[in-house]
């Protein structure tokens, strides 16, 4: 029977799996988020850890083994001049020994007198880390069995060996490339221009792959903002039968929405009939109050399938076109003014973005007619900020508690206790507003105004 963990082991795990979580979360808030970053990183960071671990190993083997073996033979070659020296009577001055030392073990060999040996230099952190002033000293002593003081720190190229023989001292001065491996960077030279050729190639491979894919996604948003695509499938396997798919999926839907919108068509056309007849019966009995008022229905009945209609059939037929803002929305506040409104206009900053004009004109056309209705000032601004267009529309009504601010935009839901957002309608002006704006990428949002009424807030994309 397998034993139940304890308690305080269940809290260390729970412990561990949250410290897990965060982990992961703080990595993922680091880490690039878009698929082309992405993809470099997985190419880019194990060659880089695998060419740091191959050169790390060749640092640490194969240099320490050749500085080794190099200093080695420069200490075998200052032994081998030690043991000549000291055989020389005290005083002598061979030439032969000199021209030895500097003909065949490419050495500087001088007598100095005798005398004590400098002190040790001191060695910084980047010199304790040099193999030869690890790998020489030791060398020298397993060679030598004298005293003897070496300078290797020194940035000059040369080297300096000191060697107490008893009665004198022997000074030989060497290049320091003959006691370790001088020519190791071309090798590190040689791995980061291998690493720069296989990431450049990575690089390009990677952007090559990664464009389809941009191109599929641009063209999905500009479908759902109802802009011509262009789109032909490119790229890999994978991409293209995901590119004929959305070619497919768009074709269906737009299948769709024809069928729907000439269905609408004839319907409208058959109702608008039945309602002209009705205007006509009307007119031909003679004037009283129950005509006057059977006359108001049937205003009613056309204002309200004139709103079932267009929010059904919505405006994804009418193309997208480069479209002033500024204009559009001067059109809108001329409209209102003619209708004995009070609108006030401020614009700012570049406007012209492509939009469907008639039915963002509904759109915000919308919103004002819902404020003038009630409200006694409109204020009217647009301005732009960065790859966006921000069209508000402030009144000073009694606005919209906020709990029923995502409610107006169902279709038909109308408020009755603090504001009937479509009286004498159906209820669907917010929804056809929100509709539309959603269309272009964008959306709307019900704030409280600094005049005190409600703000509607149209954000739209460049």
């Amino acid at each position: 029977m397998i034993p139940r963990p304890s308690f305080r082991t269940l809290r260390v795990l729970a412990r561990v799996r949250d410290l897990w979580r965060k982990g992961a979360r703080g990595l993922s808030d680091v880490l690039p988020k878009g698929l082309y970053k992405r993809s470099l990183l997985i190419v880019i960071l194990p060659m880089a850890l695998l060419q740091t671990a191959v050169t790390f190993a060749f640092m640490q083997h194969h240099f320490e083994l050749v500085t080794r073996r190099l200093s080695e033979a420069v200490a075998r070659d200052a032994g081998a001049l030690a043991d000549l020296y000291g055989r020389l009577p005290l005083g002598v001055d061979d030439r032969f020994l000199s021209n030895l030392a500097a003909d065949r073990f490419r050495m500087d060999a001088t007598v100095m007198p005798a005398g004590p040996l400098p002190p040790t230099l001191p060695r910084s952190f980047f010199d304790a880390l040099d193999p030869l002033t690890r790998t020489l000293p030791s060398e020298l002593k397993s060679q030598l069995r004298k005293p003897f003081w070496v300078d290797t720190i020194g940035r000059s190229g040369l080297m300096e060996i000191r060697i107490d023989l008893g009665d004198r001292i022997l000074r030989l001065v060497t290049r320091r490339a003959l006691a370790y491996e001088a020519n190791a960077h071309i090798f590190i030279l040689w791995m980061l221009g291998a690493m720069i050729v296989l990431l450049t190639v990575a690089i390009i491979f990677l952007r090559n792959q990664i464009r389809p894919i941009l191109r599929l996604a641009r063209a999905a948003e500009d479908f759902g903002k109802g802009r011509d695509t262009g789109f032909t499938p490119h790229g890999a396997t994978e991409v293209r039968q995901a590119g004929h798919a959305f070619l497919e999926m768009k074709r269906r839907i737009e299948r769709a929405t024809e069928q729907r919108t000439t269905m609408l068509n004839g319907v409208s056309h058959d109702l608008r009939t039945i309602l002209t007849r009705f205007k006509l019966s009307l007119a031909l009995l003679d004037d009283s109050a129950d005509s006057e008022l059977l006359q108001k229905d049937v205003d009613e009945m056309g204002r309200m399938l004139e709103g079932y209609l267009a929010f059904a059939r919505g405006d994804a037929s009418e193309p997208t076109v480069a479209t002033d803002v500024a204009a559009l929305l001067e059109d809108l506040r001329a409209d209102a003014e003619r209708h004995g409104a009070t609108v006030s206009l401020e614009t700012r900053g570049d406007l012209a973005i492509r939009v469907r004009p008639t039915a963002l004109k509904r759109c915000i056309g919308n919103l004002v007619a819902n404020a003038q209705r009630h409200a006694d000032n409109v204020w009217i601004s647009a301005r732009r900020e960065g790859q966006m267009v921000s069209v508000t529309v402030d009144d000073d009504g009694i606005g919209i508690a906020p709990e029923h601010r995502e409610d107006v935009f169902r279709p038909f839901y109308r408020l009755d206790e603090s504001r009937n957002q479509d009286e004498g309608g159906a209820g669907l002006g917010l929804a056809i507003a929100r509709d539309i704006a959603r269309s272009h990428g964008g959306d709307i949002e019900l704030t409280d105004s600094p005049e005190g009424g409600l703000r509607a807030a149209v954000r739209l994309p460049v």
